[in-house]
């Protein structure tokens, strides 16, 4: 896929950000954005469809970026639960790089962006695209980035029922 085919969510509260990541983006020759200011918004612009990759900030008010991935992965009437999505945030905490990707994002950036950065993330949704996960409880990319974990038993954890899909 060309990156000029792309069509591009990007969801900020700050216009700046979204200036930001769009200049970027033109620099890839992406020009097919949507730029919305809230997570409600960028659930209606996936809804209205078409759109191929989502940049998402952390926060965002009241609904947050957590919640529209959650919305997006796990919701009843989610129209693309394979929507790429790569988080943008400044709060770069183990804890919040966690919560994100408990949620189900692909790829996670802090801010400030850099091109190379954003290119990077890029690359790695479209061309190097993780396996989905589902479980009772997630579903999204796996988290494991090893090929050959060390453990080599039959379940990755004592408590694993070995019911997890994998796709």
């Amino acid at each position: 896929m060309a990156l000029a085919d792309l069509k591009t969510l990007i969801i900020d509260d700050n216009a700046h950000m979204r200036e930001l990541v769009r200049a970027i983006l033109y620099s890839f020759s992406i020009r097919d954005i949507v730029e919305v200011s809230n997570a409600t918004a960028g659930i209606q612009a996936v809804h209205d469809g078409g759109i191929d990759l989502a940049f998402v900030d952390f926060r965002l008010g009241e609904l947050d970026g957590l919640n529209f991935c959650r919305e997006i992965r796990m919701g009843q009437d989610s129209p693309d639960p394979y929507l790429p999505i790569i988080m943008i945030t400044a709060y770069s905490e183990r804890s919040r790089v966690k919560q994100a990707l408990d949620c189900g994002i692909d790829e996670f950036l802090v801010k400030p962006v850099r091109a190379n950065d954003v290119a990077a993330r890029i690359n790695a949704v479209v061309q190097r695209r993780r396996a989905f996960v589902k479980s009772p409880d997630y579903f999204g990319p796996d988290r494991r980035r090893r090929k050959n974990p060390k453990y080599r038993g039959p379940f990755r954890r004592a408590e694993d029922p070995g019911e997890v899909d994998i796709f």
